[in-house]
Order: structure tokens, then sequence, then C-alpha cells
């Protein structure tokens, strides 16, 4: 047996989204088939113990297209210089290390050629991002990667739009234990910001954005306009 979270989108309330931990059969091996089984282990488990329907896998191993195509390896983001890149690319290049960052010549680099940079492994304790001009604290932890996430989905609006009908969305890959941002965790922020009619209030301003963010991790600021 294993255990991993479906994240769900709050419709109300400070806290954006919900993770909900669920325990299933783990089917041994890296293969992508092996997977793919747990994966749908998961979705059986999410649907039979806690009523969650409709899960969306985002990952390279999801069974969907659009989870594919949803995955931070694939899904596009288009700069303001006018370049396109991964926001993987986007997310490692943008790093800010204590010895050394942001090492944005990785801008030009595949997704899995970015995460495997030997940079970001030797240039001492993160310590922010750096992303066109503005720094992005750690505080909270995943705000510059879902920034980055829901930029490139509001880009991608059909991708965006096909989201939308997913309940709940899981990735059989990331493991609370050992990771900190998830692209499935991002999605359900996006629903929920758009469900609240709140995306356009996030995107007014990077430190609106980071409020609203620092509700979802139940931070002390001021919620009113999130309380409805």
């Amino acid at each position: 047996m294993a255990k991993r979270p479906i994240f769900v989108p709050k419709l109300n309330g400070s806290q954006m989204v919900v993770a909900i931990p669920i325990e299933f059969t783990w089917h041994a091996g890296m293969s992508k088939s092996q997977k793919q089984k747990s994966i749908r282990s998961l979705h059986e488990a999410a649907k039979k113990s806690r009523g969650i329907e409709n899960v969306l896998e985002i990952s390279s191993k999801s069974e969907d297209k659009i989870g594919i195509q949803l995955s931070a390896f694939n899904l596009m983001f288009k700069t303001a210089n006018g370049n396109s890149a991964p926001v993987e690319v986007l997310f490692q290049g943008s790093k800010v290390f204590s010895d050394g960052g942001p090492y944005t010549d990785i801008y030009q680099k595949t997704s899995r050629e970015a995460k495997a940079d030997e940079r970001l492994k030797t240039s001492g304790q993160l310590i922010m991002f750096q992303y066109e001009g503005f720094d992005w604290s750690l505080n909270p932890k995943t705000v510059f990667y879902d920034w980055l996430y829901l930029s490139a989905l509001k880009q991608n609006i059909s991708l965006a739009k096909q989201l939308l009908e997913y309940d709940g969305f899981s990735d059989i890959e990331f493991n609370p234990e050992k990771s900190i941002n998830c692209q499935a965790s991002s999605a359900a922020l996006y629903k929920a910001l758009v469900e609240r009619k709140l995306l356009e209030f996030a995107f007014s301003s990077p430190e609106n954005f980071i409020r609203i963010s620092k509700g979802q991790k139940n931070e002390p600021v001021n919620k009113q306009e999130f309380l409805f």
C-alpha cells in the first residue's frame, strides 16, 4: 500500500486547495504501464473512500492526453521577449542560491536537461527565485511555481478550460515527504481561483498573488476578499 494526495479546489474560505491523502495499492516498477496501474488504483480509491469522482492525473504517465499536456515538463509559457519555454525550465532557471544563480541559460534547455543541471545541486542553499525583474521569496514555499504554472494556463486557454471539468488532481510522482511543488496542486489552485472569480485579482500584481497564496497557507493576511 502507498499514500498520495489528491488535490481538490475549495470554493470558500481562505484555503484555496486541500490535499486529501489517499491510501491505495501501489504497483511496483518504473515502467509507464506500472505507473498507470498505480494511477488507476489511486483514482479508484479516491472515489471509493472520499467520493472524489473525476480525478485528472497530471504527469507524463497520465492516461489522458490533457494530463500529459498539463505536465510542467510540457506546458509552455510565452515569456515577455516572445520566446516560449516549458514551466519546468523557467522554474529551474530562475532559482537563486547562496552561491550562484539565477542560471538563465537553462531557459534554452529541455525540461529534463534543466532539472538535471549540476549547478542546481552545487550552488548552496536556495534563497529565492528571480524572474523578469521580480524577486520571489520562499514564503509561501510554492508561490513562484504556482505563479508560473497558472501564468502558463492563462495563455493556454483550451487546456485551462478542459482542466475546469475535473473535481480533483493527482501526480503519481509527487511524494509530499520528499517534494514541495506539485503541478496537480497548482491545477487545483487555478480552478479554485476561477470558480471564486479571483483569477484576475490574483494576477493584477505579484503582491496580490502572494497575498492569496498566503491565505491558501493560512498565514496572517487580510483575508476579507477571500471569504465569500
